[in-house]
């Protein structure tokens, strides 16, 4: 796996975040110096991702931390901006509690600051090894399958959205058993959502898969049922922005599509994720989680590099034309094979769920 980039890292105390809406086409980087700008680059998707987002609200707590020089009284609203920054990723809310609750516990005297980053760079460490383990964990599946294949065929494997490093340090959910079957050699290849309207799959896990040689195809949103059909899915892994206590899982919209036609087609389909994605406050994932409605232009344009070599963007509608933009739905349990977790492959199940991860449930 190319090691050379990381989502985000510090620099003299600022927190440097790669900017995914110009991947693949330039590499960009923004300077995070306070707390508003954290928000807003979590707000603009500057950075998306589950994981990410939870580390660079955690960073951006620090920097209200900074901003405020150590006030809590000051530090809390800020971070309460942040933690609104978007609805659906529970990432963003838990990382945001976690540091305001280790600053409000934190000894007299303290300084709060180096509380605050010593508290976010444990989260994204915390983060790197629960990768590494959800690789393991699911190259087991891919590792069971490519025993299988004639004439050593490569293992075929769809996803949707980005889960990889940019989404989560250092290589992702969905991603991370993907880049671990390459390192044992195993000959796998992907599917590749282009996930309409972000188009996340072309522009990012396309892109991260190339930077590791992986071998891959972008496909068009509505083609996996039919690949499914003809047996060229052995199984589907994708991420996902929260799940309940019951297993229903909340990620990019078209997932759920994706699940019903692996559902028709006996083909697995598994949803990886670290345990800092439960929410175990809710059980019903398609009354309670609320569903991020975003921009109608984001349906209405495509953004690419135009002829002349600049990034720019194309109405593909007509200009009477309105549009809705739903950022997410929800996958019930029942079309959920398993969930592949820094801890184990666990049902996707109420009790399997609270059997391995009982110290989280409230």
């Amino acid at each position: 796996m190319n090691s050379t980039y990381k989502a985000f890292w510090l620099e003299a105390g600022d927190l440097i975040v790669i900017d995914q809406t110009q991947l693949p086409f330039r590499f960009v980087t923004k300077t995070l110096k306070t707390s508003a700008d954290a928000a807003l680059a979590i707000q603009d998707m500057t950075v998306r991702g589950a994981g990410v987002i939870g580390n660079v609200a955690a960073f951006g707590v620090y920097l209200a931390a900074r901003e405020s020089k150590g006030d809590l009284d000051r530090i809390k609203p800020l971070a309460a901006v942040i933690r609104g920054a978007r609805p659906t990723a529970v990432n963003l809310m838990w990382a945001v509690d976690r540091l305001i609750s280790v600053l409000d516990k934190a000894p007299a005297n303290s300084d709060l600051v180096e509380v605050a980053l010593k508290e976010a760079i444990a989260i994204a460490d915390e983060d790197v090894m629960g990768t590494r383990n959800i690789g393991r964990f699911g190259c087991e599946l891919i590792e069971a399958i490519a025993k299988t294949k004639p004439n050593g065929e490569p293992v075929n494997i769809l996803t949707h959205c980005n889960a990889g490093w940019l989404a989560i340090v250092d290589r992702g959910s969905a991603l991370a058993p993907i880049y671990e079957a390459s390192d044992r050699g195993i000959n796998i290849h992907v599917w590749v959502d282009e996930t309409r309207p972000r188009n996340q799959g072309a522009n990012l896990t396309a892109w991260e898969l190339g930077q590791s040689h992986i071998p891959h195809t972008l496909i068009a949103d509505n083609t996996g049922g039919l690949l499914m059909q003809y047996g060229k899915v052995d199984l589907c892994i994708v991420g996902t922005d929260r799940v309940t206590r019951s297993g229903d899982v909340a990620n990019k919209i078209g997932t759920y599509l994706k699940a019903l036609a692996a559902f028709d087609n006996q083909v697995p389909f598994y949803v990886a994720l670290p345990s800092s994605t439960f929410d175990m406050q809710i059980s019903d994932g398609v009354k309670e989680i609320a569903i991020e409605t975003r921009s109608a232009d984001e349906v209405l344009y495509m953004q690419g590099l135009l002829d002349d070599g600049n990034i720019g963007k194309v109405r593909i509608a007509p200009m009477e034309t309105t549009a809705l933009n739903y950022g997410f739905d929800v996958t019930p349990a029942k079309f959920v094979t398993g969930l592949i977790t820094e801890r184990g492959i666990c049902e996707a199940a109420e009790t399997a769920i609270a059997g391995m991860f009982l110290d989280l449930i409230p």
